[in-house]
């Protein structure tokens, strides 16, 4: 996506309404901009899963999403500007930057948003389960 133009995108909104994507709002992660910065850092690291997907669309700057495989070991995947990523619900994930130290993304979400995240271990979750037996097929 060509993310200078992302107010006014035609194949975003295109992507927004054909997912359901009806809430959005943008992050920017950096010392000047996030209110308590370190904590919240830490807090993207750890290993959590939600019970709703995470779409993140980066607007500027860079960061590593890391995912775990079949075998659980660790995927990273490195997202920049113009980059679009859908997590699945229950798949564990943690959320870094690189040597930047920022990054703005545009969080999406069908319906409203849910920011609770669920640290490792969290395999009890409905949602955990579901993403398990999508695995397997």
């Amino acid at each position: 996506l060509d993310a200078d133009k992302y107010e006014n995108d035609p194949e975003l909104e295109k992507i927004r309404k054909e997912r359901n994507y009806c809430w959005m709002d943008i992050i920017t992660i950096c010392k000047d901009k996030l209110p308590n910065y370190e904590d919240k850092i830490k807090v993207f690291y750890e290993e959590h899963l939600h019970l709703d997907d995470e779409i993140r669309y980066i607007l500027d700057g860079s960061g590593y999403f890391d995912v775990r495989d079949k075998e659980d070991r660790w995927i990273r995947i490195f997202m920049e500007k113009g980059d679009m990523i859908t997590l699945p619900a229950g798949i564990y994930h943690r959320f870094s930057l690189d040597e930047r130290n920022y990054v703005k993304a545009m969080r999406l979400f069908v319906g409203e948003p849910v920011w609770t995240a669920y640290n490792r271990p969290a395999d009890h979750f409905e949602a955990r389960g579901q993403y398990l037996d999508f695995l397997a097929q």
